[in-house]
């Protein structure tokens, strides 16, 4: 949790630096890309600690405020960064953060669904040549017992 914070943080610094000087949004893609990161992947820990059974059953853990607060903090820089978009930015500059926001947090989400598939396809297969291989061996042992009753080998 700490290191999406601060990962967060220095984003958060290089964006909001970067805006008042007049540069354009597209040159801190990779700053915004972090803070998206950063912000979903602090999120998504949470949903999976709310979502894990030994969360229900070992109940409420001491960093559930914690990530409150950082969830909390990342908010407010958040907003801050979208009004200095509005003030200090070109004319439209908010509305296409918003959007490459949007994209960032879409393809996000896109790419670990497909890395997921990826992993479920190798598990799939990974179990698929075990049993291949294990049927092959116990033919092979299943033949080397035949040959062996009927005296051929």
């Amino acid at each position: 949790m700490i290191a999406e914070l601060a990962a967060f943080n220095a984003a958060f610094g290089v964006v909001k630096t970067a805006i008042p000087h007049g540069r354009d949004i597209a040159s801190c893609a990779k700053s915004i890309g972090d803070m998206i990161g950063a912000q979903e992947s602090l999120r998504a820990r949470g949903e999976k600690k709310k979502n894990s059974i030994w969360y229900s059953l070992a109940g409420k853990d001491t960093n559930d405020f914690e990530e409150f607060m950082a969830l909390e903090q990342i908010r407010e820089q958040r907003k801050e960064l979208l009004q200095a978009l509005q003030l200090l930015g070109r004319p439209g500059l908010k509305d296409d953060y918003l959007r490459f926001e949007a994209e960032a947090r879409r393809q996000r989400r896109t790419d670990a669904a497909e890395a997921e598939a990826r992993a479920s396809k190798m598990v799939e297969w990974g179990f698929g040549t075990l049993a291949v291989i294990a049927a092959i061996g116990v033919l092979g042992y299943g033949l080397f017992v035949l040959g062996q009753s009927q005296g051929k080998w």
